[in-house]
């Protein structure tokens, strides 16, 4: 059975915590009362348990016990449920950890739903006893303090994105070849880098959903608040879209430099193989067991040498002078 933890407020005063979950209708009695119920790894038991005293739709409930579910809201009768992610870069590994958040959100009630501890509710729960003032204004307050938090945490993504991809940015023209390791690692950073962005682009879509004015989710106070979360998801979409074309054109340009590198190479060996070739053929040539213009005189072992001195000379000035050696 998952962790549950509990809270429940009156006219924006926190009145109790910690209670347990088979309470939470006696809270909801008070009409002033509004409840909050995180369970983090819950089993199916347990949720649908929850399920039955809210009244919450049963393929809520299933979405919330799946994994792997697409950033989304949807609305119900009584309430709405969004699913979001929480994440975390690992530059050294080269991973993307996500957690998956579910919300329950209803009128004076809000559940959350955690696939695991890669996330802690407590930093939530510091913003929300921030602003009494704004708790006074519902459960819509409560989902924004959660969505302020995971989207801060895309900005946190996004900058070890960024700096990851400076460094690959800097090393790219080094003479070391690439090393083995270091490609697996880009490998995994750009698999991670669109993970991240399958997961932070569907989130636009949800927070304007929330903003529509006929869903009555958010309230005339609250708007500006979710008009700031709104812009920010958009500027980490934007952000993720400027390196996933980085991430494009720094692959591009390693394979242009590896091409760049290998011709230079080739014309080097080249140049080399054609000043070898000059001594090989005048020996050739001299060598051969037959009568020739100073065969077997002293000049014409001179000659010899003195005509591949030449040639060689020539064909090494030609090619220092196209800078092929």
């Amino acid at each position: 059975m998952g962790h549950a933890q509990t809270r429940s407020w009156k006219d924006g005063v926190q009145v109790d915590q910690d209670f347990p979950v088979s309470d939470v209708s006696e809270h909801l009695e008070d009409p002033d009362t509004m409840v909050w119920v995180d369970i983090c790894e819950p089993d199916e038991a347990q949720l649908n348990e929850l399920a039955r005293e809210l009244g919450l739709h049963e393929l809520a409930v299933e979405d919330a016990l799946s994994e792997h579910q697409r950033p989304k809201v949807d609305y119900y009768e009584s309430h709405l449920f969004l699913s979001c992610h929480a994440v975390a870069v690992d530059a050294k590994q080269g991973e993307l950890h996500a957690t998956e958040i579910d919300a329950f959100v209803g009128p004076r009630w809000f559940i959350t739903v955690r696939k695991d501890e890669g996330f802690s509710m407590d930093p939530v729960g510091q913003r929300w006893n921030r602003s009494p003032d704004l708790l006074k204004q519902g459960t819509g307050f409560l989902l924004y303090g959660l969505l302020d938090l995971v989207i801060d945490g895309y900005f946190d993504g996004t900058q070890e994105f960024d700096d990851y991809y400076d460094t690959v940015s800097e090393g790219l023209f080094a003479d070391e070849p690439l090393d083995p390791n270091r490609q697996r690692e880009w490998f995994e950073m750009r698999r991670a880098l669109v993970k991240f962005h399958r997961l932070v682009v569907p989130m636009r879509e949800a927070v304007s959903g929330l903003m529509r004015r006929e869903h009555d989710t958010v309230g005339p106070e609250l708007y500006p608040y979710y008009q700031d979360v709104y812009d920010h998801i958009l500027r980490v979409s934007e952000s993720t879209d400027a390196l996933r074309d980085l991430v494009a054109t720094i692959v591009e340009t390693n394979l242009s430099l590896r091409d760049f590198r290998q011709n230079q190479v080739m014309k080097k060996v080249t140049s080399w193989a054609a000043i070898i070739a000059v001594p090989t053929l005048v020996t050739g040539y001299y060598g051969m067991n037959v009568p020739y213009p100073g065969f077997a005189r002293e000049w014409g072992f001179e000659t010899s040498i003195g005509l591949m001195v030449v040639l060689v000379v020539i064909l090494w000035l030609q090619f220092k002078r196209h800078d092929w050696i």
